[in-house]
Parts: C-alpha cells; sequence; structure tokens
C-alpha cells in the first residue's frame, strides 16, 4: 500500500532529526521508502514563542494497516525522545499519515483520521506531499494538486542543501 506520510521538527538540529527519521523508516522491515521530497522550513502554526519547523515527506510502500503504521511511527517518534508538551508545540520529530492507499481510504478512528483532518489546509504538507505524489488523488476523488492551489501559502520556503565536499 502506498502511503504519504509527513515528518517535521524544529527541535535540536531540525535538518538532521528529519532526515534521522526518514533513516529509521527505511530500518523498518515493514517499510519501504520509495521518494523522499525536499526539506521546507516553515514559521509554527499557534504558539509563536518557538523555532521554526523543518518539514518533509516520504512516500513509503508498506504492508501495514493504518493502525499498525501509526503504532510503528508512535515508536519512531518516542525513540527520538518525542514529548506532548503542548498543542501546535515544539517536537523533537513529528511523523504524521497524511494518505493512505490510493484506493479512495478514508479512516476515522478516535486515534486516526485519514486523511489526516488539517492536511488539507497546511502549505507544509500539501507543498511536499504534491513534490513526492503529484497525480495522487483524494477520497473524494479531487487531485492533491487542487487543494495546494486552494491552499493559504504562508512563508514557506524549500531548504537548499549543498552537499558538496569542499
Amino acid at each position: 500500500m502506498n502511503v504519504l506520510l509527513t515528518l517535521g521538527s524544529n527541535l535540536d538540529n531540525p535538518i538532521a532529526q528529519v532526515q534521522k527519521a526518514v533513516a529509521a523508516l527505511q530500518q523498518e522491515s515493514d517499510i519501504e521508502v520509495l521518494e523522499q521530497a525536499s526539506l521546507y522550513s516553515s514559521s509554527p502554526r499557534g504558539p509563536q514563542d518557538q523555532d521554526d519547523y523543518v518539514n518533509s515527506a516520504v512516500l513509503i510502500d508498506t504492508p501495514l494497516n493504518a493502525i499498525d503504521l501509526l503504532k510503528l511511527t508512535q515508536r519512531i517518534e518516542n525513540a527520538f525522545g518525542r514529548t506532548k508538551t503542548r498543542v501546535w508545540g515544539e517536537r523533537i520529530i513529528d511523523i504524521d499519515i497524511i494518505f493512505f492507499g490510493q484506493e479512495n481510504i478514508s479512516i476515522e478512528d478516535p486515534d486516526l483520521q485519514i486523511p489526516h483532518r488539517e492536511a488539507l489546509v497546511r502549505d507544509f504538507v500539501l507543498i511536499p506531499c504534491l513534490e513526492i505524489a503529484p497525480h495522487w488523488r483524494l477520497p473524494n476523488g479531487e487531485a492533491l494538486a487542487d487543494y495546494v492551489n486552494k491552499c493559504e501559502h504562508h512563508d514557506l520556503v524549500k531548504i537548499e542543501i549543498n552537499l558538496a565536499c569542499s
């Protein structure tokens, strides 16, 4: 099953945290990371007394069902030392299941809602997802790109990383 996940961090070298989280996903036997979006910087939503976030998205393939995938992502978050201090507060890593499969799957569970309840109004979610899944369709049949065009764009900035050795 193809799944779109987003990752975000604004603590302790957020670029490294997001990259380490992608590596942790790649180490899981039930996860194949097919593609990773660029890294993006965005100001925090909610409390403004925190650092900017680094965000990305990954397209994965997994045999896991949505609840088991949620448990796996929470285990990775906990291994990174994630603690919930306040709503929309700072975090070492956040891994969210945004879309689950292309078969118009919609899930409403007390612990998990797919599509993610805030995904369709967040540029820092939609733009990285669109980068790696430009033809993705939502459970209602609409194209992901249509939501990006409707979304209010804040201050999302693509992070250019120079990996060349000097």
